[in-house]
């Protein structure tokens, strides 16, 4: 680490000092709070919205981040991004997903009108203009940057940040094996919680939780084998009941997930109860998982669904049941479908928490697909369950974090690393580190859950 380096990470409040514990005021401090308003998410890539949302010519929606707005439309020649604001007086827009196609965006006030490719055409009395003041790039509106992975367009602030899959890593290469770019939702849901943006990031960093948080599953998990440990041992079962606790296992998470494990999958696996297992059952979930894997590629390609060869996938290509994109998106793979979370600050102490479920559908198969999530309070009973205890959770955290005694969270050096590399991530954008030092950060930080603390460059 150079000495401009150093002396500009030591410049940043409540920095990450020791790797392994993390300051409580990171959550909550008001001045951190404007400083990464202000320097991270000006120069981060932002997942903005999911293609199919705007799946026609003409088809808007608005991404807003912290009292910034930016329009994604499909135009005849891609999808575009622009800034959403009039560049007469600065009015908004859009507000709501809609089409444009026909009649461009209209500005409510002096009904300037730009078409879909945010051109210009049309300022009221022109006449009264300086025709300096009206030159053609100066009135068309204001491009954002923007960029396209996992069936979804991210934008980016910064004109000069590096490329966005400079920035993803190798998670580009481990998910589009599995044919992330095909994924479609299911549905969408959306809270606000009362709690900082990175608390709610941080309760799926980590294996540890499923023991208290979601007993459920971890009763029909097997202590002696690899994952999130459970309550249960293999050595002491048949083959046959390895099989059926693996089933169980699955259809709880379909029912508290969804996308994880999707019903069109669960109804696949309930058929191998009965197939042939080996009394030995360590081997019983390996035949199992091989089984299972073959069946529900042969379903989904029967059904004309973009399956990817599963088999070959989840025995060759490095696995994560979540992997996080920096800085706040999630993709979670199990078997074909995959969850999703997109979390955006609202202030100190809130946030918007999004997700989906996403599965590989036939390409011409019609569905309702949500233009917007379905918001709903976050103690809500009609969340999945998963999701519910998480949020019971999290903004009982966030009231600790402020008692008089607690100063710094104390990680794992081995299961909570991924809360510390990205929170030092974090803290190299604060400190206004070069783009390529970040974008290199960036690509190590990306990664899945129940990490080690890497060394990500500074």
């Amino acid at each position: 680490m150079n000495v401009y380096t150093r002396d500009s990470l030591q410049s940043v409040p409540f920095r990450v000092e020791d790797l392994r514990k993390i300051p409580a005021e990171r959550y909550y401090d008001e001045e951190f709070f404007r400083l990464e308003n202000e320097k991270l998410w000006p120069r981060v890539w932002q997942m903005a919205c999911r293609l199919e949302e705007i799946p026609e010519v003409g088809d808007f929606t608005e991404y807003t981040i912290l009292g910034k707005s930016v329009i994604i439309v499909r135009t005849k020649s891609g999808v575009k991004a622009f800034h959403n604001a009039c560049r007469h007086r600065g009015v908004r827009l859009v507000g709501e997903p809609g089409n444009c196609e026909v009649k461009g965006f209209n500005c409510p006030f002096h009904g300037w009108r730009w078409n879909i490719d945010g051109e210009n055409t049309f300022v009221f009395d022109r006449k009264s203009f300086d025709e300096d003041v009206l030159d053609k790039a100066e009135i068309n509106l204001a491009p954002c940057k923007i960029d396209f992975w996992a069936g979804c367009a991210f934008i980016n602030f910064d004109d000069e940040a590096r490329p966005l899959r400079e920035c993803l890593g190798p998670v580009v290469d481990r998910l589009g094996a599995r044919n992330v770019d095909n994924l479609k939702m299911d549905w969408w849901f959306g809270t606000i919680l009362p709690t900082n943006w990175k608390l709610a990031m941080e309760a799926f960093m980590d294996n540890f939780h499923v023991m208290r948080t979601h007993p459920q599953l971890f009763e029909l998990s097997a202590e002696d084998a690899p994952g999130i440990g459970g309550t249960r041992q293999l050595s002491k079962m048949s083959g046959r009941e390895a099989v059926n606790m693996t089933v169980d296992f699955m259809a709880r998470l379909s029912d508290g997930m969804a996308g994880m494990v999707h019903p069109t999958e669960v109804a696949v696996l309930e058929k191998l109860r009965d197939m042939d297992a080996p009394d030995d059952a360590t081997a019983a979930v390996g035949a199992f998982y091989m089984k299972a894997w073959q069946d529900i590629r042969d379903e989904a390609l029967s059904r004309g669904a973009p399956m990817f060869d599963l088999p070959k996938v989840a025995t060759e290509v490095e696995f994560f049941s979540v992997e996080f994109m920096f800085p706040h998106f999630f993709l979670l793979p199990f078997l074909g479908a995959m969850s999703s979370y997109r979390i955006r600050p609202l202030t100190p102490e809130t946030c918007i928490f999004e997700l989906w479920s996403l599965v590989l559908r036939p390409e011409d198969e019609p569905y309702d697909t949500p233009k917007k999530p379905t918001m709903l309070a976050y103690n809500s009973q009609e969340f999945p369950e998963i999701p519910r205890q998480d949020y019971s959770n999290l903004p009982l955290q966030q009231l600790g974090l402020h008692a008089e005694k607690f100063k710094v969270m104390r990680l794992s050096k081995s299961e909570e690393g991924m809360i510390s590399n990205y929170q030092r991530l974090i803290d190299g954008y604060m400190a206004g580190l070069d783009s390529e030092t970040l974008a290199k950060g960036s690509s190590i930080v990306n990664h899945g859950n129940a990490g080690l603390i890497r060394d990500i460059g500074f």
